[in-house]
């Protein structure tokens, strides 16, 4: 029997995939932040909005935050549960009188599906730059429907998500936990598992003693290492400083042909162009001449966050040419 279906499914082969380079978006802080949907979550009254307040203030600036190298853009900073005047005092009390014009709040917003993705893009439109939007909390922009669903928790975070993508940008949500205690905190996440099961990622925040100044950031994420940051909250700038940090072990697989390419591009020798065969010559390894590029392909991201190195693959009709630049 033949059907006739009005929207096939859209597929590629293997090798056309391996013939593919997918460039991937720098993060906004190494080995912290990238671009996508986090959730960051923590009972109220914790310290979340100090912490992305210190986060607004370090990607809005390119200041490193502890020892994270720090990519500036401009960041919006939906701060919907406060008022100008708090938000006056807590950067001040922060920062002192260290201004920048790349930091932008606001304390109202319509809400998903009545207006907030028109006045985000409105905002992107105006601050191309833009890599961080905040919103402080993710209640405060939910439909009042009433449906607590997964279905409805993950279309949530669905839409935000295809809009962060479009975009490049990392949106960050602010949420709270539940009152029930899990080994688990992930677990912790006020809502259904649609909520983490739409996202790129989450950060728990939690404190062993409520009136403690001590808090641990649990951090799970698709691009980034599984770790958690023992953090002390300085009583005089109220910023959260970094104790120590532990960081899952568990790293990639080494790939040779990505040491080869970083001894062959360095600062003395930036750029290099030309085709696969001769790349081989250069580096002197045994990998076929039909395999370096596939490899390459796959790994450019890697070769790129790792070692800061672009590559490009083009093809024309007579060659195909491999280019390799060193991050300025």
């Amino acid at each position: 029997m033949n059907y006739n279906c009005p929207t096939p499914l859209q597929t590629i082969s293997m090798s056309e995939l391996y013939e593919t380079v997918y460039h991937p978006k720098p993060p906004l802080i190494d080995g912290l932040l990238y671009p996508g949907i986090y959730l960051f979550v923590g009972a109220p009254k914790l310290g979340k909005s100090f912490f992305m307040m210190q986060l607004a203030y370090h990607i809005s600036t390119g200041a490193p935050l502890w020892e994270y190298p720090v990519r500036q853009g401009d960041v919006l900073y939906l701060a919907l549960e406060d008022d100008y005047r708090r938000l006056q005092d807590r950067l001040y009390r922060m920062f002192g009188t260290d201004c920048t014009e790349h930091l932008h709040l606001s304390v109202a917003a319509m809400q998903l599906g009545k207006g907030l993705h028109e006045q985000m893009q409105d905002f992107l439109n105006m601050h191309p730059t833009t890599t961080l939007i905040i919103i402080d909390t993710l209640q405060k922009v939910r439909e009042a429907c009433g449906d607590c669903s997964y279905g409805s928790d993950y279309e949530t975070i669905t839409s935000l998500k295809r809009f962060a993508d479009a975009h490049g940008i990392c949106l960050l949500l602010v949420h709270h936990t539940r009152k029930q205690q899990s080994d688990d905190k992930f677990d912790m996440i006020s809502g259904t598992n649609g909520l983490l099961g739409a996202a790129d990622g989450a950060f728990i925040m939690h404190k062993e003693k409520r009136t403690g100044n001590a808090a641990v950031l649990e951090i799970s994420g698709r691009d980034q290492p599984d770790q958690n940051l023992h953090l002390i909250r300085n009583e005089d700038t109220l910023q959260w400083e970094l104790d120590h940090a532990d960081v899952d072990t568990h790293a990639p697989k080494p790939e040779p042909i990505l040491e080869a390419v970083a001894k062959l591009i360095t600062p003395e020798h930036p750029e290099w162009c030309g085709t696969a065969t001769e790349l081989l010559e250069l580096l002197d390894t045994e990998i076929p001449v039909n395999a370096i590029t596939k490899q390459l392909n796959v790994n450019a991201g890697r070769l790129l966050n790792e070692y800061g190195i672009h590559y490009v693959y083009s093809r024309t009709r007579d060659s195909r040419q491999i280019r390799l630049t060193l991050r300025p």
